[in-house]
């Protein structure tokens, strides 16, 4: 818990870090890691914490100028430590870290050019149209998701979800 003194001695910090002082930056991020730390033990995995601390800071790091209000720096903070811990968790669950080091690598499945095509094709060809048209969009013409959102008369996240629900449907389509 944050006492007003701890929050007043963060402002000054926080405004100097949002107008580009690198120095300041890395002071508020060494000050937040302990806090990132202790809250990661609680939500994550015991090996997911530091993973989720580095990836608290560096989106830290990277977003804070997006903060609007500046007394809200810890809740961001936490929320933000909160989401990847269970962005790790579902990474777990969906065996995206499967690791076996007794067991050999399986020989990766090459195949010809030809087949690569005709399985893609095929995959493209299962998607309903309006999910073959944003993936035709952003990877084929390589539009924006705002410029996505803006010809197809829909809100950004509308896009971003389609999108993602595109690609995630040609993935399983090409799983074997």
């Amino acid at each position: 818990m944050t006492t007003d003194s701890t929050r007043q001695s963060l402002q000054p910090l926080l405004c100097a870090a949002r107008g580009g002082d690198a120095a300041a930056l890395n002071c508020l991020l060494a000050r937040s890691r302990t806090q990132v730390i202790r809250y990661a033990e609680r939500h994550c995995a015991v090996n997911d914490v530091e993973d989720a601390v580095q990836e608290t800071l560096i989106l830290t790091a990277r977003y804070l100028n997006a903060l609007r209000v500046l007394e809200a720096f810890n809740g961001w903070l936490f929320r933000i430590v909160k989401r990847e811990c269970d962005r790790l968790k579902r990474a777990v669950r969906m065996n995206l870290y499967d690791y076996a080091p007794d067991l050999p690598m399986p020989e990766p499945v090459l195949q010809s050019a030809n087949e690569l095509r005709r399985d893609l094709t095929a995959a493209l060809q299962s998607l309903p149209a309006h999910y073959l048209e944003v993936l035709l969009m952003r990877d084929a013409e390589e539009l924006t998701v705002e410029e996505m959102a803006e010809r197809l008369g829909m809100q950004r996240a509308a896009v971003k979800s389609r999108l993602h629900r595109a690609r995630s449907m040609v993935r399983e389509y090409l799983r074997p």
